[in-house]
């Protein structure tokens, strides 16, 4: 019996997805049929790769997150596409992410990281030129946010005892 290649879910590192891509491109007709890949495979493939990068802390802007905050509270599945926009064509895709940068990360280099890992599993696992990554960075997140409680001034119990 034929093992299966594909054991896990693990998005393949930029060179192992470079040698994945494919000698004929996904929208070529051999005369056996046509392959379409649909938006939201593009974008589901993208959201996988950047969440592999150290330093993003998020996809998408606020609004796309207060909405995937609510829907992880009613038990609905983690949205993958949110902050990924993509238009595919039959042989060209062209990618536009919305993100947010954990601190002190320097956001040059996590969105140089984020452009090549999601140009390389797009055109090594779906086979599409990718003509552009385009990156919205809309905040920074400072870890301390989260500590709310530690922000609080002291009660005037606490200071005296």
């Amino acid at each position: 019996m034929a093992q299966n290649k594909v054991t896990d879910s693990k998005v393949p590192s930029p060179k192992e997805a470079k040698e994945l891509i494919p000698n004929k491109n996904v929208g070529e007709d051999s005369g056996k049929g046509q392959t379409s890949i649909a938006d939201q495979v593009v974008a589901k493939i993208a959201g996988l790769a950047v969440r592999e990068i150290p330093g993003v802390y998020a996809l998408g802007g606020s609004a796309a997150r207060a909405l995937g905050t609510i829907r992880s509270t009613v038990g609905m599945e983690d949205n993958i596409k949110q902050g990924v926009s993509v238009e595919v064509g039959q042989t060209q895709a062209a990618i536009d992410l919305t993100l947010i940068v954990e601190y002190p990360y320097p956001i040059h280099e996590v969105t140089e990281k984020v452009r090549e890992a999601v140009l390389n599993s797009v055109e090594g696992l779906v086979g599409l030129e990718v003509t552009e990554v385009n990156i919205k960075v809309t905040d920074v997140h400072v870890p301390s946010d989260d500590d709310n409680e530690e922000d609080e001034e002291p009660t005037k119990e606490e200071r005296v005892k």
